[in-house]
């Protein structure tokens, strides 16, 4: 599973049509060049190749005033949304999945419907518990991790991180239902964290604008 992917595609479709640079701003302003491998030649990269394969399509626009060559604006397409949500899903629901997977889901979470986000996190956390019970199957909690010397020790790492990741994405689920956030089909206008800085696509205040209902899940 691809974060770049879903993160490209996610910022693409967030703005309507992008360039590369914006949709590297954005992923640069959401930190998503810290915790995933989202640096500015895989962006660049992914883009062209998702072009290639039909999820995109790459629009050549005039140059800027200030001179250079013609930059290309890219704008996702109907299979491009399929395979979005298809990573959205698998990205919040796997609890296999690495954190720069899980990450780009819950920056997109809100492009599904509450119940539907509910869910996949509730399959998650169901994932988790049953690999939690077939790792203990090997480590017992109440032996300890030195009954098997220092590999021990890995094993109660997978432990301890199943229990507090299952721990967090419960408290994530108590939130969601409780009605944190802005989802598909839901008054107001979610979050969007995308950067202002090109008015024709985009509102003054750091959102796309639009209502929200244009980032409904098909």
């Amino acid at each position: 599973m691809s974060a770049i992917r879903l993160l490209v595609l996610g910022a693409v479709r967030l703005h309507g049509r992008a360039h590369g640079y914006q949709v590297r701003n954005d992923l640069e302003f959401w930190g998503a060049h810290e915790w995933s491998h989202a640096k500015p030649g895989s962006i660049y990269h992914a883009l062209k190749q998702m072009a290639k394969q039909g999820l995109l399509v790459a629009h050549a626009v005039a140059p800027s005033t200030a001179g250079g060559p013609p930059r290309t604006e890219y704008e996702i397409t109907e299979r491009g949304v399929e395979e979005y949500f298809a990573l959205l899903r698998a990205a919040v629901s796997s609890h296999v999945a690495g954190q720069d997977v899980l990450s780009a889901g819950l920056g997109f979470v809100v492009d599904l419907p509450r119940r539907e986000a509910l869910g996949l996190l509730r399959e998650r956390v169901r994932g988790l518990e049953e690999w939690h019970r077939s790792v203990a199957e090997y480590h017992p909690p109440e032996e300890g991790p030195e009954q098997m010397g220092h590999i021990g020790e890995i094993m109660g790492l997978w432990v301890h991180s199943a229990e507090s990741d299952a721990a967090w994405t419960r408290g994530l689920i108590g939130r969601i239902e409780g009605g944190a956030y802005v989802f598909a089909g839901e008054e107001g206008e979610p979050y969007a964290g995308v950067l202002a800085d090109d008015p024709a696509h985009r509102d003054g205040g750091g959102r796309r604008a639009g209502p929200a209902g244009d980032r409904g899940a098909p």
